[in-house]
């Protein structure tokens, strides 16, 4: 049985969910419902080991994943960044460098209040 085609949706406003860790940049486009219209990530896009957890990767797993967007026709977006990595602004301002104009950023980084011990310090 053949995969079916999923049919191309209009959706004039979005949310670009910005998931940056130490080791790659995940940046996903979703509905004002959460459902995923496209998505990109720096090792999808080429990257590997190392090179992933860079800002200049995470600009390129943006860029691409605002194109596809904008082929989707979505021209408003609100920006939900998490995580402490390289990549949060990188990813920020290549989306707004496809022409898809950003109505609002928010971190929404999960803080512990008090949870799980951390990791240990690197001491190099």
């Amino acid at each position: 049985m053949a995969k079916a085609r999923k049919e191309k949706r209009v959706v004039p406003h979005a949310v670009a969910h910005v998931n940056a860790t130490f080791n790659n940049t995940l940046v996903c486009i979703t509905d004002p419902d959460g459902n995923v219209l496209t998505w990109s990530s720096s090792g999808r896009n080429g990257f590997k080991g190392s090179r992933k957890g860079t800002p200049f990767a995470a600009q390129v797993a943006a860029q691409a994943v605002g194109y596809q967007a904008k082929d989707m026709g979505v021209r408003t977006v609100d920006v939900l960044v998490k995580g402490p990595g390289g990549g949060r602004e990188s990813a920020v301002r290549a989306l707004q460098a496809t022409g898809i104009s950003i109505r609002s950023i928010r971190d929404v980084t999960p803080i512990p209040h008090n949870g799980c011990r951390p990791r240990k310090r690197r001491r190099v």
